[in-house]
């Protein structure tokens, strides 16, 4: 099975048009690309089927009329269902289609995604991102790539349309572990920062004070230094909701069990990160994964 070359550009489907999704479908509509999209509640396809996109009506009839695919899902599960399910994507689509999964799941998952592929003659590449909603929307997310380079490569043009970077990080799972190893840094790093403040201010240092000079150093980050506003006002709009962080850290887990690997750091982030997500949900909150810090700081005053 070899990716043949093509000089025309490829229509494209997209499945998922969560916060992520809808964003990058966008940018491929706007880089004019013939797009048909799907996603389970129909509502979320009509902004973009009022700029020109069709819209499937299942996994599989959108599978059937594209040369490539790709999708933004939840979770293992949602990806399972559309892809593998009876009468899935990769089922119903003709033999030489490409499927691009945007998603962050398991590298087993993408090993076994990757093999179903084989299977039926279809390509699969998994390529989660790294960036939040306002990233995605103006087309500066970074992709990890895992899969066949040539397929990669034929993609390139898509990935340049909707990312700043798009790097290739080996076969099958290589994508998806590359994004696994960047959010425990990510989800680590908040930690970090929750704990510093917390530590800070029961030390009897002005709050406000304490994130200005925090934010004069080096050692904050770019993405601790972007969720200082939201930590200085007490809000946490959630443009990385704190519920796919704790998902996240689930996987990052899991992989670490797969491999017999300790990571104390992370059971200890990844904990708080569950109880606060848990008590978010329970109120039928959505808030930002930055809310650690405030989480951090009411069990230092409980």
């Amino acid at each position: 099975m070899t990716a043949a070359n093509t000089t025309q550009r490829p229509r494209l489907g997209f499945i998922g048009m969560g916060g992520m999704g809808s964003r990058m479908a966008g940018r491929l509509l706007a880089a004019g690309y013939d797009l048909t999209v799907y996603n389970r509640s129909r509502e979320r396809t009509q902004s973009l089927a009022e700029r020109g996109a069709k819209v499937a009506a299942s996994p599989a009839e959108l599978a059937e009329g594209v040369e490539i695919v790709l999708s933004s899902l939840a979770d293992d599960a949602a990806v399972e269902t559309v892809m593998m399910a009876p009468h899935g994507a990769i089922f119903a689509a003709r033999a030489g289609t490409i499927f691009v999964d945007m998603s962050t799941v398991s590298p087993a998952l993408s090993r076994r995604l990757h093999a179903a592929g084989r299977r039926n003659w279809v390509f699969v590449l998994d390529a989660p991102v790294s960036g939040t909603t306002s990233v995605a929307e103006q087309g500066e997310l970074s992709i990890f790539v895992g899969g066949e380079r040539a397929v990669y490569e034929r993609c390139k043009p898509i990935f340049e349309a909707i990312s700043k970077a798009s790097l290739h990080m080996g076969p099958a799972g290589s994508g998806v572990m590359t994004k696994l190893c960047a959010n425990t840094m990510l989800g680590l790093g908040m930690q970090a920062l929750a704990e510093a403040v917390t530590l800070g201010t029961r030390g009897g240092l002005q709050r406000d004070g304490l994130l200005d000079a925090l934010a004069g150093t080096a050692v904050v980050s770019p993405s601790q230094k972007s969720k200082l506003e939201n930590v200085r006002n007490g809000v946490y709009p959630p443009a990385f909701p704190l519920q796919l962080m704790a998902k996240d850290f689930r996987l990052i887990q899991s992989a670490a069990a797969d491999l017999a690997m300790a990571m104390p750091g992370t059971a200890a982030a990844a904990q708080v990160a569950a109880n606060e997500a848990d008590r978010q949900s329970a109120l039928g909150h959505d808030e930002d994964f930055s809310s650690v810090v405030r989480a951090v700081e009411q069990m230092a005053t409980a």
